[in-house]
């Protein structure tokens, strides 16, 4: 079992929105909090995951309020959680230029000088689901810079994602979707190779001799009515060690972990499946309708069929 396939089955990611960006000094482009911009940039989004990847020339980018880092061409920077930031052509400079995302889908947006307009580079929203839990969001820093990410087999994402926007052809949400969701996997498996061995969280669980092979028991079979006797046995751990460490690194107890996740699978199922609400129950581990019922609404504040309800509309 691959948990981080896992939770981006799990997840929805529900939409994907580029447009290109060619710039000459000086320029800035401000980016509001991803919540604000939800409504008009992808609707049908919980959450937007916004990135930059330079195509060419350099530019500096940051958090609002944080020191921007440096980009070369093939970098992105990603902000998981949607903060607010800046992109521009020196560090720290602020223009009146550009500051919310241009309608979906336009034209090459262009600033600065016409005769010097030598950075390129593509601005992107993919949106996805938080809650009812969304382990790998949750475990991703505010800000995320990797150094030539586009290149081999992702050199050509920033072209083909904005050609691909402005065809209109069929099937083109999907293939947007898909496309961005693959860049988004590509970022998280990069950032993986540099945690430290000793940090904590969920993708550093996924690297952690104890808490990895737990968490790939959990995922392969959720609805199992699984307990921490058994699941240490079966990774040949200790209940102590694995419960002192599985806290430690993830932040809850494997029995809490492996409770968030199944009501996290059973949102999934709630919006794409027609399945009643008390299979639904059954197949993610709960033995009554009503226990199900009580432990979705107290994770969410609504009722399966309220929460279903509110995502088809």
């Amino acid at each position: 079992m691959d948990p981080v396939s896992d939770v981006l089955r799990a997840v929805r990611l529900t939409g994907a929105y580029f447009y290109l960006v060619e710039a000459g000094h000086p320029w800035s482009v401000f980016t509001a909090p991803a919540r604000d911009l939800v409504p008009r940039i992808l609707p049908q989004a919980e959450h937007l995951i916004s990135y930059h990847i330079l195509v060419s020339g350099s530019c500096w980018g940051g958090l609002e309020g944080q020191p921007q880092v440096l980009l070369g061409p093939g970098d992105a920077i990603m902000f998981p959680h949607g903060g607010a930031h800046l992109m521009s052509s020196a560090a720290g400079l602020r223009l009146h230029s550009l500051r919310d995302s241009p309608d979906r889908y336009p034209n090459t947006v262009q600033l600065g000088p016409a005769g010097g307009r030598d950075t390129v580079f593509v601005c992107g929203f993919l949106g996805c689901d938080v809650r009812p839990y969304n382990p790998l969001l949750a475990s991703l820093p505010p800000q995320m810079h990797l150094t030539g990410i586009a290149g081999g087999w992702l050199s050509q994402f920033p072209q083909q994602a904005v050609a691909e926007s402005r065809a209109e052809r069929l099937g083109s949400e999907t293939m947007l979707t898909r496309m961005a969701e693959l860049m988004f996997v590509e970022v998280v498996r990069r950032h993986m190779e540099t945690i430290p061995e000793r940090d904590t969280g969920w993708l550093a669980g996924l690297r952690d001799p104890v808490v990895g092979p737990a968490l790939s028991e959990l995922h392969a079979r959720p609805a199992h009515s699984w307990t921490l006797p058994e699941l240490a046995q079966r990774i040949a751990s200790s209940r102590t060690v694995l419960a002192e460490r599985f806290s430690h690194v993830v932040g809850v107890p494997p029995m809490s972990y492996l409770a968030r996740w199944r009501l996290q699978l059973a949102a999934e199922q709630l919006v794409n499946s027609s399945a009643k609400v008390a299979a639904i129950g059954a197949q993610v581990g709960y033995d009554s309708e009503a226990a199900f019922s009580r432990a979705f609404k107290r994770e969410t504040g609504l009722s399966p069929a309220a929460w279903r309800h509110s995502r088809q509309r």
